[in-house]
């Protein structure tokens, strides 16, 4: 049986030090690990634990970064082990092969949003009457297929998500609210559809996923297995499937967690060596155990 494992990454895998949720005393906080720089600084962050995983996981499964992200974002990250061979950009509108655009993949999502929802210049045109600077701090387009736009939280109004989900919906787009930033996306533009296609390209028989937010909703739901950590728009709305695990684990742990799942999935199903257990020491400290 040939196993496909695709993640989300922001929230998911990495975190902002906005979003590593460490709850602990600081002397038991796990140690990072910086896996992108952007402008000079580092962005976002794994636990060395959890890099160790991943590198475990990449030598012995098709792993595929599913990402949100445009192009360019993804390429700033550099996760742990060798680069996998495929990646999902943009939400499933550009897919990666060994790090170059696959143009055909492209020009069959651009085919789909032309055939099955509003164009995007409608959706950029509401967002800028319906919007105010008083909340808004950019608004952004990603890769000519869907928009954001990055918000001060604080001053949010109440409803203003809401009725943009509802004004969008009939027009065949999805909103999702992620952090400080509001995305509109189109409904066909889906990473479950790159992954699909992933899995045809390696003949994988089942697929493993991991994902935060609305716009993974449709990933889950595509793999055999899923988990979802304890935060974000999935967990904050209780939202779940049957072959869904929703974990406790918030911030950076959760994504630990993660890929001990997937290594525990991978054992069974390929016969990988499954990740070590946790076992909780003196002080809380967790550390490591071959059993």
């Amino acid at each position: 049986m040939s196993l496909l494992i695709a993640s989300d990454l922001d929230r998911t895998l990495i975190y902002s030090s906005a979003a590593l949720a460490l709850a602990m005393p600081d002397p038991e906080a796990p140690r990072l690990l910086s896996v992108e720089v952007h402008e000079n600084k580092p962005l976002s962050y794994m636990t060395e634990t959890a890099a160790g995983l991943l590198e475990q996981l990449v030598e012995e499964t098709v792993f595929v970064p599913t990402t949100t992200r445009t192009r360019k974002q993804y390429q700033r990250i550099r996760l742990p082990g060798a680069r996998p061979r495929f990646a999902i950009c943009a939400n499933g509108g550009h897919l990666l092969v060994d790090g170059h655009t696959d143009y055909d993949w492209h020009a069959q999502v651009l085919a789909r949003l032309a055939d099955e929802c509003a164009p995007l210049d409608e959706v950029r045109a509401h967002l800028q009457v319906s919007t105010s600077p008083a909340w808004v701090r950019k608004h952004r387009v990603a890769e000519d297929l869907f928009a954001y736009l990055v918000v001060e939280r604080e001053l949010l109004p109440e409803t203003f998500v809401k009725d943009l989900a509802e004004w969008a919906e009939p027009r065949g787009w999805t909103v999702s609210l992620q952090g400080r930033k509001i995305y509109a996306v189109p409904q066909p533009l889906t990473k479950s559809a790159a992954v699909r296609e992933v899995a045809r390209r390696t003949g994988a028989t089942e697929i493993l996923a991991a994902g935060d937010s609305l716009l993974d909703a449709d990933l889950l739901l595509a793999a055999h297995r899923g988990w979802r950590p304890g935060h974000g728009e999935l967990a904050d709305s209780g939202w779940t499937s049957p072959a869904i695990t929703a974990l406790r684990e918030r911030g950076v742990l959760a994504g630990e967690r993660i890929l001990r799942e997937f290594l525990g999935r991978a054992a069974h199903v390929v016969g990988t060596v499954p990740p070590p257990a946790r076992r909780p020491a003196v002080g809380g400290v967790t550390l490591e155990t071959d059993s």
